[in-house]
């Protein structure tokens, strides 16, 4: 049930005079709060005070937000928030991906707290924490073997309290604060124009949740592409920034300065390789098997004399989004391939000197075929996004020179597959071929890469020369 009271004191109609005649004001009070309403006729005013004091005789509770008695409230002065953001996630999380559930978890923290009546007297981190990591993960929220810790209890048990009902969607001023908050970091700068369009399009999701229950007449969210008040999310730029991109010699002097590491050298310094040459993704290279990868024994050539060519069929990813995100308590969650149907596959050429380094990393570790092809430190273990996340910036930092290393190239390691096909298309290979083995469609690589095709400008304007121009004259 929603705040109320029995406090409710109904006042006189008040006649205003207009150019055009007169308008008569309805006044009452509910608890210190007074509430209007205007109407242009007596009989219009007096009918709805007439209605305020018969729900005031039989004693019905009037709604502290609405000022309305509770008969009259709609269904989403009645739910509250937090109560409806709970059963949005569950609704959702059996069908959605570790990374979904984490992103909605995020999405609906940030638009409770834009939610609150009051300032929390908590600390705000551990307020965020508590519903980002209890109240909107229903794994651990309902998980009768780990139960809610008491402060993390009283935490969420104040924020069920204190947060606004669903009416509060039907106020410009509300929604225009909840959509602030979510382009908004906790240091008050901007957030990324990717994240902002993300967050939008999860609450748009439980705005239209919310129609189809009838909570809400239709979705409040603002439409439309401006920036700031009333507009839409941000545009996110689908090309990728030139500024990340390593040279070939960058990359080779990484690649060797990881390889000298003294622990797990060959594991990391192949997988990074296998990053930036054959432009796999890092969620499908650590769930590579070594059954996956037909490596051609050394010397081995072709009928041309060539060595031969090594294959990668790359069937799954396994991206790391945290044990309390998926079903299996596993850090990594098993996909399919991104944009694929379940079930497809797709194949990757490796280079002669790449199948070399896979086959020392094969041999060094004595793996089976159905061992990881690049295993982690821990035995039977996967490699973990944190530590060659760590072991790229380090690499970066030992290399480069201080302006390069401050600068976006090769900043994140998945820069290490922008720089393979880039590479690939500014050698004039097809983009279709390209596009087949990055697993992206034509369109998609395009837009992504375009910007980053160069090299050849002097051979295209040789090929132009001999158009004719009319002259202007």
């Amino acid at each position: 049930m929603i705040d109320s009271t029995f406090d409710v004191r109904v006042y006189s109609i008040e006649r205003r005079e207009r150019a055009n005649g007169y308008t008569y004001k309805v006044v009452w009070k509910v608890g210190t709060k007074k509430h209007s309403k205007t109407y242009s006729t007596k009989a219009l005013a007096d009918a709805r005070r007439s209605d305020l004091l018969t729900a005031v005789k039989r004693g019905e509770p009037f709604s502290l937000e609405t000022g309305l008695p509770i008969s009259h409230s709609s269904k989403a002065a009645e739910t509250n928030w937090y109560d409806f953001a709970l059963d949005f996630v569950d609704k959702t999380w059996p069908h959605s991906s570790g990374n979904t559930r984490k992103n909605l978890a995020k999405a609906m923290t940030t638009a409770t707290v834009a939610l609150l009546r009051t300032t929390p007297q908590f600390e705000a981190v551990f307020v965020r924490t508590a519903l980002r990591e209890w109240a909107f993960n229903t794994k651990r929220r309902t998980n009768p073997d780990e139960p809610i810790p008491d402060d993390v209890r009283v935490v969420l048990d104040w924020v069920q309290r204190n947060t606004l009902p669903m009416s509060a969607w039907e106020k410009t001023e509300k929604v225009d604060a909840v959509v602030t908050a979510l382009g908004t970091l906790l240091d008050g700068t901007a957030a990324a124009a990717s994240s902002v369009t993300r967050n939008r399009r999860i609450m748009n999701l439980a705005m239209e949740y919310a129609v189809r229950h009838g909570i809400l007449r239709s979705n409040p969210l603002p439409k439309g592409k401006g920036k700031g008040e009333g507009g839409g999310a941000p545009k996110v730029a689908q090309a990728i920034d030139k500024r990340s991109l390593l040279n070939q010699e960058q990359v080779a002097a990484l690649l060797d300065w990881i390889g000298r590491r003294p622990r797990h050298a060959a594991v990391y310094q192949a997988f990074f390789a296998t990053l930036c040459y054959a432009g796999l993704r890092p969620e499908e290279a650590v769930a590579l098997r070594v059954a996956d990868a037909y490596l051609p024994e050394p010397g081995a050539v072709d009928e041309d004399g060539e060595p031969v060519w090594g294959e990668f069929v790359v069937h799954e990813a396994q991206p790391e989004v945290g044990s309390q995100w998926t079903d299996t308590g596993d850090p990594h969650e098993q996909r399919y391939l991104k944009g694929r149907a379940d079930g497809d596959t797709r194949t990757v050429p490796i280079h002669p000197d790449l199948v070399a380094l896979l086959r020392t990393v094969v041999e060094r570790h004595k793996l089976g075929p159905a061992d990881l092809l690049f295993p982690g430190e821990r035995k039977g273990g996967m490699l973990a996004g944190s530590v060659f996340r760590r072991l790229w910036d380090k690499a970066r930092k030992a290399v480069l020179a201080p302006h390069e290393y401050e600068s976006p190239a090769g900043r994140r390691v998945y820069d290490c597959r922008h720089i393979c096909l880039t590479a690939w298309l500014n050698e004039g290979i097809p983009p279709a071929q390209v596009a087949a083995w990055a697993g992206n469609s034509v369109p998609v690589l395009l837009a992504i890469y375009a910007r980053c095709i160069g090299g050849r400008q002097s051979d295209y304007l040789k090929r132009i020369v001999g158009i004719r121009y009319v002259s202007a004259a």
